[in-house]
């Protein structure tokens, strides 16, 4: 397995090697990571399937670095130095240039098997394969590799470039030392590491699921208002937002998707998602992405409308 604890600089005794990061997916997660490894130090190559896709999403890293300078959270330089090291690609035909693979397709487990047969044909037999999943099994995905033993999750949160977190979560034939150079290569970002079992939803989205499931529940039961759920929330446990704009942030669809997992994972009633959800997303009420879910947003993204 390649080092992949951190990047090399010009004087270090480790330059020779290829500290490339290969990030699958220009979504807003791909473009997430894609920012951290460059302002990390990494070379980074931002992939997606099409021109259009791969251009939007280089965009979104200008934005997203843009916005760390705003927040004094890195300098014009530092940002400027990143930018120059991401480079592009449509589909997976330079992906043996990097010593770690990301990842970072939406929440579609027969789309990851099918992205993962094509990363492991095209990657260096070394690197690093990692997954952003927030909740499909690890060990289902790398059901199809030849070699499942090099793939982990590596689940960053969303922005990525203001969340501490990372968890990595070993699949059952994950190799001890691949999850221990997963757990290096999210240090090496600045990152805090914990680590999950390969249970449904793991230890995050787990719990974010039934938080928002329940304060649905509430809702929809006619308990309280969206906005007298979402200060109770905020002022009585500390939480930095409440559970709706929590859900519109993480958006809607993805929120229904996690309880599936964990309902078919565990067959537990707890999981089952709210009918209020599963309405919202049929009718496209998805969070900010969309525009509106349980808040509405204009362009620039400030909830409005509350009760």
């Amino acid at each position: 397995m390649t080092d992949v604890e951190g990047p090399s600089t010009p004087s270090d005794p480790r330059a020779s090697l290829r500290n490339r990061v290969f990030v699958v997916g220009a979504g807003l997660m791909g473009t997430g990571i894609a920012a951290q490894c460059a302002l990390a130090g990494y070379a980074v190559t931002l992939e997606d399937v099409n021109p259009e896709l791969v251009g939007r999403g280089l965009e979104r890293v200008k934005k997203t670095l843009d916005h760390a300078v705003r927040r004094g959270k890195a300098t014009p330089e530092a940002t400027e130095t990143a930018l120059q090291g991401i480079d592009t690609a449509i589909g997976l035909r330079r992906t043996d240039t990097a010593q770690i693979v990301i990842e970072a397709a939406p929440e579609n487990l027969e789309l990851k098997r099918g992205l993962f047969r094509e990363i492991e044909a095209a990657a260096d037999p070394q690197a690093l394969l990692a997954t952003n999943t927030s909740s499909l099994p690890i060990t289902s995905i790398a059901s199809v590799l030849q070699d499942p033993g090099r793939l982990v999750g590596i689940h960053f949160f969303n922005p990525v470039l203001q969340m501490e977190l990372v968890e990595v979560i070993p699949g059952h034939r994950t190799r001890p030392e691949a999850t221990q150079a997963a757990e290096a290569f999210a240090r090496a970002l600045g990152k805090t590491v914990v680590r999950s079992t390969d249970s449904p939803g793991f230890v995050t989205t787990r719990a974010i699921g039934v938080l928002v499931n329940e304060a649905t529940w509430m809702l929809y039961e006619g308990v309280s208002t969206r906005v007298e759920i979402d200060t109770a929330y905020k002022l009585g446990f500390h939480h930095p937002m409440g559970p709706f704009e929590l859900a519109d942030l993480v958006g809607l669809d993805t929120l229904v998707s996690i309880m599936d997992v964990l309902w078919d994972g565990f067959r537990d009633p707890k999981y089952r998602a709210c009918p209020l959800l599963r309405r919202m997303v049929e009718a496209g009420k998805l969070g900010r992405k969309s525009g509106e879910g349980f808040y509405s947003y204009p362009p620039r993204g400030t909830p409005a409308g509350a009760d």
